[in-house]
């Protein structure tokens, strides 16, 4: 039993749901997010609240009570404040630069990097900070992994693309004798 989707979900103002053939669609003050939802989860809209029931008992439709409650929360707070990413590129040579609609990242290979920035995605680079912004929560992390997957970084030198807050464990290397 999911204790997330028990609680109905409070729509803030500006903010507006509607369900239409399985499709639920979140309007705010920044844009619109829509998700295709499974027969498994029956959503009522009433008075500026959504709430969630499973529609038959199942097993996939416990699991699915509580990921969909999680994934409307961050629709709704998408819709009306930007997600935001910051990644930091270390390292002797390693750069991020954004050219029109590409991230171009040199990483210490013998060639540039170029990733494809997604439809919805602001990207800024400055000073080896890039800063990933957008409304859908899903599409910002997303980009974020693969962006962090071309160079991750090393225990040694720390070298690489990092998360923000990201910890990264060194370890000692060989010791002269």
């Amino acid at each position: 039993m999911s204790r997330i989707a028990k609680k109905p979900i409070q729509l803030p103002p500006k903010t507006e749901a509607t369900l239409t053939g399985g499709i639920l669609s979140i309007k705010g003050p920044l844009g619109t997010l829509s998700k295709l939802l499974k027969p498994h989860i029956k959503v009522a809209i009433e008075n500026n609240e959504i709430t969630l029931t499973q529609a038959f008992e199942s097993l996939q439709g416990k699991a699915l009570w509580g990921t969909y409650a999680s994934h409307i929360k961050n629709m709704i707070a998408g819709v009306n404040k930007p997600y935001e990413k910051k990644l930091i590129v270390e390292g002797i040579g390693y750069k991020a630069d954004v050219k029109g609609k590409d991230l171009v990242l040199a990483l210490g290979f013998s060639h540039g990097i170029t990733v494809p920035i997604s439809e919805g995605l602001k990207v800024t680079s400055e000073k080896n900070i890039v800063t990933i912004s957008g409304i859908d929560c899903e599409q910002v992390g997303q980009f974020a992994a693969q962006v962090r997957a071309l160079k991750k970084p090393e225990p040694y030198l720390g070298k690489g693309v990092r998360y923000s807050g990201e910890v990264i464990r060194r370890k000692q290397g060989k010791k002269a004798a």
